[in-house]
């Protein structure tokens, strides 16, 4: 339940008072959507799935984010919106291929799922997360981001005549429009894409462009689940549903953290035998939703996490022809795209690490072995990160502890 309600005012007519939340909602998932598709097709990519078995990822993410979200607004009456986790698609993205290929990566998901799940059940479990230390949770984050943070500017020797007009249209974006910095580098790239494929006489199939599910049976391998679902359970976590909650709670509104939980956990469970990684609560974009953009009347702001919702229902239909499309593009291009939209993330990640002095040594550690790409024992940097900056930080917390006081 909202932490505070305003009541609406009776006189105003309900076509009024719905346009600003309508719009909102609308805004909300376009910007989602845009913004991150590319790290998505990127991470899936990259942990082994085929251009049909990523393009039906993408498309099971948006249903479960669209009925989730739904739902979740619905019934709360509150304007939380979901949305998937971009920091695990980046995480997906240097992963590289586990053993066990796809289907195990497929396995790692449904894991995530389950534990995302089991959160909201088990409050002793939410602590725990909590528990880790933030310095170390968004160092991981920032050494998994800086490789693909690089794509823009390895593109530019692979594909200039394509990444150019891309980088001086996000930048110009940057300075006038910042929401729709991203959105209108990738309508660049997508436009440039498709003037090549004319010069060049190629065509994308069109049985490619219908949206289609392709089911991907499971399997299970210790190293997909320490290198795979445990990070991207932590990471989806600590940068997305945890940032979620507080979102919500700076516009006044306390999140349902069980029911959050269950449908988001839910909604990963059901999309990830298609390829669908994991989904959360909102975070950025969720200020869209429930801030001032969505009407002065708090009591109907919960109609743009609907409409949100809805959108990326309707989002989905165009899901697989986007991914075609990408998919005709020349290396470099997707990643560059996806390096600028997560180039936000990597700064105030790096800027959360490193805020706290007594903290740094062990989250410039975290932060090298995460941007290694090394893997141990079948199990990707990640994991390794955070367990190398934990045993760093508990080595010197003696030593890092201020005067007269214990280590935290």
């Amino acid at each position: 339940m909202p932490l505070l309600r305003t009541s609406r005012d009776p006189a105003a007519p309900l076509s009024e008072g719905l346009v600003r939340p309508v719009m909102a909602g609308i805004v909300t998932a376009l910007v989602g959507f845009t913004s991150t598709f590319a790290v998505v097709l990127s991470g899936l990519r990259a942990v082994g799935a085929n251009p049909e078995q990523a393009s039906s990822g993408l498309l099971a993410l948006c249903l479960a984010v669209g009925a989730g979200g739904v739902l979740l607004a619905w019934r709360s009456r509150l304007p939380a919106t979901l949305a998937w986790s971009t920091p695990g698609a980046a995480l997906l993205a240097v992963a590289g291929i586990p053993d066990g290929g796809w289907a195990a990566a497929v396995g790692a998901f449904l894991v995530t799922g389950v534990l995302i799940a089991v959160t909201g059940m088990v409050r002793p479990l939410g602590r725990l997360i909590s528990s880790i230390p933030t310095p170390l949770a968004q160092a991981m984050l920032a050494g998994v981001l800086l490789p693909l943070c690089i794509a823009p500017v390895e593109a530019l020797q692979t594909a200039p005549l394509l990444v150019v007009p891309v980088l001086l249209c996000w930048l110009v974006l940057s300075r006038f429009a910042p929401r729709w910095s991203v959105p209108g580098a990738l309508a660049v790239a997508l436009a440039g894409i498709v003037v090549q494929l004319v010069v060049e006489g190629r065509a994308v199939p069109a049985d490619g462009l219908l949206p289609a599910m392709e089911w991907a049976t499971p399997s299970w391998s210790l190293g997909a689940v320490a290198g795979i679902a445990l990070p991207l359970y932590i990471v989806t976590m600590a940068s997305q549903n945890v940032p979620g909650v507080a979102v919500l709670g700076s516009f006044g509104y306390r999140a349902p953290w069980r029911a959050s939980m269950l449908v988001t956990g839910a909604g990963t469970l059901l999309a990830a035998p298609f390829g669908g990684h994991a989904i959360n609560l909102a975070a950025l974009s969720a200020a869209l939703a429930a801030g001032e953009e969505a009407g002065a009347d708090r009591g109907r702001r919960w109609v743009a996490g609907v409409v949100s919702g809805l959108a990326y229902l309707l989002l989905g239909a165009f899901s697989a022809g986007l991914a075609a499309l990408v998919a005709a593009a020349p290396q470099g291009v997707l990643e560059a795209v996806a390096g600028l939209a997560l180039l936000g993330t990597l700064a105030g990640s790096a800027a959360s690490a490193l805020a706290e002095p007594g903290e740094r040594t062990g989250a410039v550690v975290t932060f090298l072995v995460a941007a290694s790409g090394m893997s141990f024992m079948g199990i990707g940097a990640a994991f390794w990160a955070l367990l190398a900056g934990l045993l760093v930080r508990e080595f010197l917390k003696d030593r890092n502890a201020p005067p007269g006081k214990a280590a935290r």
